[in-house]
């Protein structure tokens, strides 16, 4: 009869899924659906771009950009890859572009307001900041297990991030989808515009170049929050507050190292960073406070000071430890003082 319904062996059309509604609904100019649609890789889209740029603001300022660009060119996706990879795709090409433009500009002047010891290197000029432990563990309570949360903390660890800034930009970009993010090859190439062989050459250099920076003794710090790792920072805070520079000296491994990103001046072994610390950190004329926080997924502080003669204790900015089994194996100091209200600490606390 015709106008009645097939009866034959064709399938039935299977009923879209929760995703494909939020899609169709985007696509018809739905805000709402479109936030929905991505909203859940917000956070890791976040530490992708931090990783990549180094900076928390910048990442956020090219996260809105992503997301933006995203909105206006749903009706462009063709779905040839989740809107996982194609979110990836548009925040990469973002942060290689916010790169390029970075390098174009002359740099900034990097000189200290006050003196600092000769030091032992100079390097080049890092971009970097610290990246608060609140926000990781957001993005971490939505990664199952505890060693893929360990991976997660590995991956944004002052030393790994120090060696990723190291290398050229789209090196950089392979590296972090390839090996923390786990796209395949391909996925890479596609998000890149570029090809596999591409994509396998440059990760083979960026391995290499990594694992110079990093070395092959990489010794693992305790675990966050352990009794190792509090009696550790307790010690440290006791000694660092009270001035006492040869107790700090003592924690340290042989080569340890002191930097103050973006400043080109380090400070490499027990000599040198005691010698630092006795000149510019721990005078004698200056009373001290330590707030703890943590960043990157190690022990962090705010670092305060009184001068002789004040009342008023004033910020100098974040300090971070790297630790390497029971001892501290870098001292990372960030001179930004608008970084203590990322990391929700207050500008004037009382000693």
């Amino acid at each position: 009869m015709q106008g009645s319904p097939s009866t034959g062996n064709t399938a039935p059309s299977r009923a879209p899924g929760p995703a494909e509604e939020l899609l169709g609904s985007a696509r018809a100019g739905d805000g709402e659906a479109f936030r929905q649609l991505v909203e859940p890789y917000r956070r890791e889209l976040q530490l992708h771009c931090y990783r990549l740029l180094g900076s928390v603001q910048d990442a956020e300022d090219l996260v809105q950009e992503t997301l933006l660009a995203a909105w206006r060119g749903i009706g462009g996706y063709e779905e040839r890859a989740s809107v996982r990879t194609w979110l990836y795709r548009i925040a990469t090409n973002r942060c290689l572009n916010a790169l390029r433009n970075t390098a174009r500009r002359p740099a900034a002047d990097q000189r200290p307001s006050f003196p600092l010891p000769e030091p032992t290197h100079r390097t080049e000029p890092l971009r970097l900041e610290p990246y608060p432990d609140l926000l990781l563990d957001q993005l971490a309570d939505h990664t199952p297990g505890p060693e893929a949360r360990y991976e997660v903390r590995e991956s944004v660890s002052l030393a790994f991030l120090t060696a990723l800034q190291q290398l050229p930009a789209r090196q950089r970009a392979v590296l972090v989808l390839r090996d923390v993010l786990e796209f395949r090859a391909s996925e890479v190439a596609a998000i890149l515009d570029t090809t596999d062989n591409a994509v396998t050459s440059a990760l083979k250099r960026a391995r290499a170049a990594l694992a110079h920076d990093l070395g092959p003794d990489h010794v693992p710090g305790p675990l966050p929050e352990s009794p190792r790792e509090r009696r550790l920072v307790e010690d440290f805070t006791r000694a660092f507050q009270a001035g006492d520079v040869e107790a700090v000296v003592a924690m340290l491994t042989d080569d340890a190292r002191l930097t103050m990103p973006p400043l080109p001046q380090e400070y490499r072994g027990l000599d040198a960073i005691g010698h630092f610390l006795s000149e510019v950190a721990l005078r004698d004329d200056r009373r001290h406070l330590l707030l703890p926080t943590r960043a990157n997924g190690q022990p962090a502080f705010g670092f305060y000071a009184r001068d002789a003669g004040s009342s008023t204790p004033q910020p100098h900015g974040l300090l971070v430890l790297t630790l390497a089994g029971d001892r501290i194996t870098a001292l990372t100091r960030f001179h930004d003082n608008a970084l203590l209200d990322l990391f929700g600490l207050p500008r004037s606390p009382h000693l």
